[in-house]
């Protein structure tokens, strides 16, 4: 039986799942959910993921959600092309990513994100401008890394860079936006800024499937 992933359009969390996936070239069914008609808190998909949020994964008669969890038994359960590595160093190496981008990447990048896609952008400038600080701080650190590197954990996809990537569009279409302009948050060109992140970013985005993960309501 096909695996079976519950999704929406532009959540980064649901973005990763689907770019694991991909990396790893396992089949699966797509169950695209729309926020916008409360699909995520159906009864339905409540009896899925009583928290109504997304990714929820599918396995036969097995249910899971949280993103890294799903992405952890993908790894697990079909071990070919493995995101999480094939030795306890290469293991321990990807998980310090994971947990690097998730505790000071991520969050300064929603924090820039947010207000941006939702509004009130105006009312929070000093806020944005603060995490906008942060980020510019994470990204110049990620750009030296895959300036070494293709990946940020080596020669091979990881799970570090699936997780962090979502961000990445997110914040370059939030940077792009009306509201963003007065701000002048400084992160466009993103390759002129920062090239080696930047081409790590074509490089994902090159990665057979990839359009099957691209938020459709972005297109």
């Amino acid at each position: 039986m096909a695996l079976e992933v519950y999704w929406a359009s532009g959540s980064p969390f649901a973005w990763r799942v689907l770019l694991a996936l991909e990396a790893k070239r396992l089949p699966y069914q797509s169950r695209l959910l729309a926020f916008s008609k409360g699909e995520h808190k159906s009864p339905e998909y409540l009896t899925l993921n009583p928290r109504g949020r997304v990714p929820t994964l599918k396995d036969g008669d097995f249910v899971l959600f949280e993103s890294l969890a799903i992405m952890v038994y993908l790894d697990r359960e079909y071990p070919e092309r493995p995101i999480f590595g094939n030795t306890s160093r290469e293991t321990g190496t990807i998980w310090r990513l994971v947990s690097e981008n998730i505790s000071y990447v991520c969050d300064p990048i929603q924090k820039v994100v947010a207000p941006l896609f939702v509004g009130g952008a105006s009312e929070k400038e000093s806020e944005i401008r603060a995490a906008a600080t942060t980020v510019h701080g994470e990204l110049e650190r990620l750009d030296g890394v895959v300036a070494k590197s293709l990946w940020l954990a080596g020669a091979a996809i990881s799970a570090a860079d699936i997780v962090v990537f979502p961000w990445i569009p997110s914040l370059l279409r939030a940077a792009a936006k009306e509201d963003a302009r007065p701000l002048d948050l400084g992160f466009l060109p993103f390759d002129a800024r920062y090239p080696h992140l930047a081409a790590w970013v074509a490089r994902i985005e090159s990665i057979p499937g990839y359009e099957r993960t691209y938020p459709p309501h972005w297109r």
